[in-house]
């Protein structure tokens, strides 16, 4: 049975190499030099010259090389990926700081507001699934604050707290306690009653029930919430760090689109998105470590 599953993962991974190969292939294609014929009438071979599409001198139609696509060719983008990876934290100032600097603001950034949101979402999600009075009591609070995309927060907060840096932790803040707070609320809510009637013959004290035995039942479902928590927060950093600049690989994306480095995006884009699957690796091996089987 054990070979049968690494032979399925090891198809798995094959397969995901091919399509990295294939999404390679395509994009070395596609961005392979042309070669392009210059037109004969002598006014539009003019005007192709001035705009910078034909070298000058060129004759009328003639053959002339090379149009190279405007998008990164692999290889371009190997030599910027490796500038970056040799020297990922160098500090030349403000607006120049390595690739390594600014993925570092960024994950600060979100484990701050993670932290700061799961102090005051799990509590909350305690008592909430713990009393159905404040459950409904919460319910409507909830239901209409949860879907409120979490950048509409931003003006509020550049206005109330006047920076940038704890505008963005706040964001993450808000986006992050949702989540948390409703799988906590529910998983609460979900333990078994008879488990609860142990903990009351036992006369066990409201903090020994909550963390020897409605805590651990409920664990699962509220890493859970933390997972998707933090998956929303990384994705939300991105967009927050673009809006109000400094630091952080939101404003290192921005500020290369504005230089018009693509290689540059594509390199910060991939790195999100690696970053983003530890992330949620890491929670993914938190979930096994407190899952149970009844």
């Amino acid at each position: 049975m054990a070979h049968k599953s690494l032979s399925t993962k090891a198809k798995g991974y094959l397969l995901s190499l091919l399509i990295v190969l294939s999404v390679i292939g395509i994009w070395y294609t596609a961005t392979l030099p042309k070669q392009i014929t210059a037109p004969t009438d002598p006014l539009r071979l003019e005007y192709h010259i001035l705009m910078g599409d034909i070298p000058e001198f060129t004759k009328p139609g003639a053959i002339v090389a090379i149009q190279k696509s405007e998008f990164p060719s692999p290889t371009e983008f190997a030599k910027t990926a490796w500038v970056h990876i040799s020297d990922p934290f160098y500090d030349k100032g403000l607006n120049d700081k390595g690739i390594g600097i600014q993925l570092g603001y960024s994950i600060g950034r979100v484990l701050l507001g993670f932290f700061l949101a799961m102090i005051v979402a799990i509590p909350l999600g305690y008592a909430i699934g713990m009393s159905p009075v404040l459950g409904s009591a919460a319910t409507p609070f909830v239901q209409i604050l949860k879907p409120i995309s979490p950048l509409a927060w931003m003006p509020i907060a550049l206005y109330t707290i006047k920076d940038s840096n704890a505008s963005s932790i706040f964001v993450i803040f808000i986006c992050s306690i949702w989540p948390m707070l409703t799988n906590t609320a529910f998983g609460v809510a979900s333990v078994r009653r008879e488990w609860r009637n142990v903990a009351k013959t036992l006369e066990l004290s409201p903090l020994k029930t909550a963390t020897k035995i409605v805590i651990p039942a409920a664990a699962p479902t509220i890493v859970t919430g933390m997972r998707i928590s933090m998956g929303i927060a990384w994705l939300v950093i991105v967009a927050a760090e673009m809006l109000v600049g400094g630091t952080g690989i939101g404003y290192f994306v921005w500020n290369q689109w504005n230089n018009l480095s693509l290689a540059n995006v594509i390199f910060a884009v991939l790195l999100i998105g690696l970053m983003g699957m530890i992330l949620d690796m890491l929670f993914a091996i938190l979930q096994k470590k407190v899952s149970y089987v009844e």
